[in-house]
């Protein structure tokens, strides 16, 4: 790896290590969200500063090359992001259909009452 791209790779991991713990210290981001960033920034730096755990990576999974290594990994990485965003979704879907619900059978009960109160309501 050449020197301007060891540079480049440790400032953007750093950048994004630093930016991440701004996030959850402006409480812009949940802290539950913001582990899988900061081991994505530190995996970065870690392969950055040591190519050699890169290398061996790649001569594990059968790349040719360390470039085709991280290709995988970023792709394995973006997957599990999007899996874990829609059980996230669904967990809130459900959440709010029952929300939803109990609110309407809240409705009905004020209204109920308030039929009963005024006397409208024949029972």
């Amino acid at each position: 790896m050449l020197f301007r791209q060891k540079v480049f790779a440790i400032v953007v991991s750093l950048l994004v290590i630093v930016g991440i713990v701004e996030l959850v210290r402006r409480r812009k981001l949940a802290e539950e969200y913001s582990f899988l960033w900061l081991v994505t920034g530190f995996l970065l730096l870690l392969v950055t500063v040591k190519l050699d755990v890169l290398i061996f990576l790649s001569r594990l999974i059968g790349a040719e090359v360390p470039t085709n290594t991280l290709f995988i990994f970023g792709l394995i990485f973006l997957m599990l992001l999007a899996l874990h965003f829609s059980l996230k979704f669904s967990q809130m879907a459900s959440q709010i259909k029952n929300l939803a619900q109990e609110v309407a059978l809240l409705q009905k009960k004020v209204e109920d009452q308030g039929q009963f109160l005024s006397g409208d309501g024949a029972r």
